[in-house]
């Protein structure tokens, strides 16, 4: 089993670069595990207490059960990976069944941050684009996808996306063992990244 974390700031094309590489790997058996379906279970709080969560510091992520499903899935163990409803800021009932297999990749605004994760996975990779193009993906996916107003976005990327950023995002950026520049639209990086991971595989 090869596992890959991939890193990097909220609007930075993390996901972008997860689905070339699954592309890159269609022939192959691969599992995505978001980080964000690993949030805490808020069942206990009120929506109004939920709302109040900053969903962008480490506190917000059950990561005893990230980690103790990983180490499953290496184990040769399948997992009921958890599902994340970012309208009702909690997890839904909903599981998804993950079966170990050849690549595992975790992608997450924090997947390089807790030392014992990294030292499950083959390959970090941080996923690196300017403050300014990602706040404009920030604006029309939360406008989008999850109801908020372009006025929410922005005061929340002030208070909390850009100073949590640079206090816990940007620093696991050392722990990376490839950097890629402008995210999915560097395909250069990609392309090698693609090659890599496929040769690793085999």
């Amino acid at each position: 089993m090869y596992i890959i974390g991939i890193g990097g700031g909220t609007g930075s094309g993390k996901t972008t670069v997860v689905k070339k590489i699954m592309q890159a790997l269609k022939d192959e058996s691969v599992a995505l595990i978001p980080q964000d379906s690993y949030y805490n279970d808020n069942t206990h709080l009120t929506m109004d207490e939920r709302r109040q969560i900053n969903y962008d510091h480490p506190d917000a992520f059950d990561w005893d059960l990230l980690y103790k499903h990983l180490s499953e899935l290496k184990l040769g163990n399948s997992i009921e990976q958890p599902t994340y409803d970012y309208i009702t800021s909690n997890r839904m009932v909903e599981t998804i069944h993950i079966e170990p297999c050849k690549v595992i990749i975790i992608e997450g605004i924090m997947a390089l941050y807790r030392k014992d994760l990294r030292d499950l996975m083959d390959l970090k990779i941080f996923v690196d684009t300017d403050a300014d193009i990602r706040l404009i993906r920030n604006i029309l996916r939360d406008t989008v996808e999850r109801g908020r107003t372009t006025e929410m976005v922005i005061d929340r990327y002030t208070k909390v996306l850009k100073p949590m950023h640079e206090e816990f995002i940007e620093p696991t950026k050392r722990y990376a063992d490839l950097i890629v520049p402008e995210g999915g639209s560097n395909h250069q990086a990609i392309n090698i990244i693609k090659s890599y991971i496929k040769n690793m595989v085999k």
